[in-house]
């Protein structure tokens, strides 16, 4: 990444940032763009109010076009937990569902909590294969999963994903793309997913209370199927109006779905496929050195590719150990997980690495 472009985040200069699966940065040009935003509300009140509608149609434009999906197949969300529990809401209790142990709580509990019959497919080095060996012996109707778990970054196989759906053209495929979305290029339409929905807040640097669902067009009838019969389109498409009657009812927020949109435009500005060249040249050396001080799960060493989201062997005293040396990262299962966006840098990864050496050696 170019130096210029490290400087739109001020905390970078102070701490050495591993912690972006928590939370993306604030940065220079967002801070602006939102300063302005609300200045024009100050001085026009209702009348910026005015085009309002014109602008969130840009927005679920701009994030179509991002990830390769029909704008009027996108809804606003303030959140992923919001959409997954409305899609949950809006389909046959009586379907069977194939989750991830351990998967996030947002994805599982809200599955377990209304009584839908449950199966499970172990995470680890197999990932790909305990699913289609759930599938085959548990026959569910819908597989919820993240894209990349969010403890250990442990990455599903997109090709897999799509060769599963072919497979099993009836199963619906519901992703949480949250610790997926912003780290390399990605075309719903083309994928095995019927349902992806994501937060904005972290590898999409785009602030709080904003999020995204994209659905495939031959899902959306199975979603609140009654009203879906029986709506008649006032303004847009019949499925946009289905869509926005459920995932966006009342007013929408300009502030945090418009920092989505400018965010998306800021990324593009990078440059997605560098972006993602960046992020795999972290992941490969950080893993690479996180293996030689065995500080990884054996599940992680073994798969051939991996997200820049890592869980190390650590205890509080490490973690104290890394913080005061102006490390950010976080405690998350029994260890301690370090990430990484395009704005670190291979120096970050070394500075870590040698710290760890460092603390290896004197225990």
């Amino acid at each position: 990444m170019a130096p210029d472009i490290n400087k739109e985040f001020p905390l970078l200069s102070q701490y050495t940032y591993a912690n972006i699966a928590a939370s993306g940065l604030m940065y220079e040009r967002l801070m602006d763009w939102r300063q302005e935003h609300d200045l024009d509300f100050l001085i026009k009140g209702s009348i910026f109010r005015e085009k309002h509608h014109v602008f969130i149609e840009e927005i679920r434009a701009t994030v179509g076009q991002f990830f390769g999906c029909r704008t009027e197949n996108v809804s606003l969300i303030p959140n992923f937990s919001f959409g997954f529990n409305t899609f949950l809401e809006g389909i046959d209790k009586g379907k069977k569902v194939l989750l991830l142990q351990n998967d996030y709580p947002s994805v599982n509990e809200a599955v377990e909590n209304r009584g839908f019959k449950t199966c499970y497919a172990v995470i680890d080095e197999n990932l790909e294969s305990n699913i289609k060996e759930a599938i085959r012996n548990e026959k569910p109707d819908i597989l919820a999963l993240s894209l990349v778990q969010y403890i250990n970054g442990i990455k599903v196989d997109l090709d897999f994903l799509k060769n599963l759906k072919s497979e099993y053209p009836e199963l619906i495929i519901v992703a949480d793309g949250t610790q997926f979305c912003g780290i390399e290029a990605f075309d719903f339409e083309t994928s095995g997913i019927d349902i992806l929905g994501a937060s904005a807040y972290k590898w999409l640097l785009a602030g709080y209370g904003c999020g995204f669902m994209m659905f495939k067009e031959d899902c959306i009838r199975h979603i609140y199927p009654n009203t879906f019969e029986n709506l008649e389109p006032v303004t847009f498409s019949k499925t946009q109006e289905h869509l926005m009657r459920y995932f966006e009812p009342g007013h929408q927020d300009t502030l945090n779905y418009g920092s989505l949109k400018f965010s998306l435009d800021f990324l593009r500005e990078i440059g997605v496929d560098k972006i993602q060249e960046q992020l795999e040249i972290l992941s490969s050396r950080a893993k690479e050195e996180l293996t030689q001080l065995n500080a990884l799960e054996d599940a992680v060493v073994k798969r051939t590719n991996h997200s820049t989201i890592f869980n190390i062997k650590g205890d509080d005293a490490l973690f104290k150990k890394l913080t005061s040396n102006g490390i950010i990262c976080s405690q998350r299962g029994s260890g301690i997980r370090l990430s990484f966006h395009f704005f670190n840098t291979e120096k970050d990864i070394n500075r870590i690495v040698q710290l760890l050496r460092k603390e290896l050696k004197e225990t």
